[in-house]
């Protein structure tokens, strides 16, 4: 793994961002499936990106304001669970609701950034640096999904390592997916780390579908994207125009965001043709719902206990702090 430094950055950049040819391959093994499929990691190029950072200020969207309330009204308890360690946060974004933490921590000395959104990820610890003097902000451009191994950073050596992965992303993965990406993450935060993480908890269609399909429009702009990225990066040639977008409650207990096909059409896709139906769906995402304790029995699975779990009066989003190292 090699380090990159922007003499114009204060930020050390490791960059593993899949290749070109690991997306191509996976977005045709995605589209070539019974039920097609675009890997959701995907959809976060730089107007990827902006665009949820969009979604996450709307009104039909209580996550992002459900999980900030829960952060704001615990964010000491949690700061004296962290101490003086170093904070790894999955999917860092623009790094908003870790500032949360970073304003309670002042003795926190080492940030580091999991995104694979490269330009998005650096401009977010950039701006952390900036905002918090001497803050060490380290940005690894990676696919997280995946097991990974962090560089070695003097400044981890010997640190009481906590992760932090806020939002509902969790809910992408399938349960056993889930149990074994908690497993990976656990042996990156070796040896007796902590993992502090965002759940969405169950609800009606009536909350969820509104919230994945708003009135403006900005999450099918988000979705539809992606076919944006496949024609600039891949060389396909879908038209916008003949597709739509909606998000549908599956009663299994997850919410289910599709692009939709107007018409018979073939796409082209370098040199490859893929065919679609008029109607046919294209599955961008799906994000899983849990009650407290489910989320808990996934996490023991993965050989972990819950040192503590707070949720809003509402019920609508859960924030769990896990430790790894299984009790006796």
């Amino acid at each position: 793994m090699t380090a990159t430094l922007n003499l114009k950055s204060p930020v050390v950049l490791y960059d593993l961002h899949p290749p070109l040819d690991d997306f191509r391959a996976e977005v045709l093994q995605g589209l070539r499936q019974p039920q097609k499929t675009f890997p959701p990691k995907f959809l976060y190029d730089k107007r990827g990106a902006e665009l949820f950072d969009a979604i996450c200020t709307l009104d039909e969207y209580y996550l992002t304001r459900t999980e900030i309330s829960i952060l704001q009204d615990n964010a000491e308890a949690i700061a004296m669970l962290i101490g003086d360690g170093a904070l790894i946060e999955f999917g860092s974004g623009s790094s908003q609701k870790v500032r949360i933490l970073l304003d309670a921590m002042p003795q926190l000395a080492t940030y580091l950034g999991l995104d694979i959104s490269k330009q998005h990820l650096q401009e977010s610890c950039n701006r952390l640096v900036a905002d918090y003097p001497g803050l060490e902000a380290i940005a690894v451009c990676t696919d997280y999904t995946q097991p990974i191994a962090l560089p070695d950073i003097p400044t981890l050596r010997h640190k009481h390592k906590v992760g932090f992965f806020p939002g509902s992303s969790i809910g992408n993965l399938e349960p056993a997916e889930v149990v074994q990406f908690l497993r990976n993450v656990s042996l990156l935060l070796e040896p007796h780390g902590d993992l502090l993480i965002g759940v969405d908890l169950k609800k009606s269609k009536e909350i969820l579908e509104p919230a994945y399909d708003d009135s403006l429009g900005i999450s099918a702009a988000f979705a539809l994207n992606a076919l944006v990225r496949m024609n600039r990066e891949l060389c396909s040639d879908f038209d916008l125009n003949n597709f739509t977008y909606t998000a549908v409650y599956n009663p299994i207990g997850r919410i289910e965001m599709y692009i939709v096909s107007l018409k018979d059409q073939t796409i082209r896709l370098g040199d490859q043709e893929i065919g679609f139906c008029a109607g046919e769906r294209l599955r961008t995402e799906h994000s899983y719902k849990y009650t407290v304790a489910e989320f808990q029995g996934l996490a023991a699975t993965a050989g972990y206990h819950t040192k503590s779990v707070w949720t809003d009066p509402e019920n609508l989003f859960s924030l769990h702090y896990l430790g790894t190292t299984t009790l006796p």
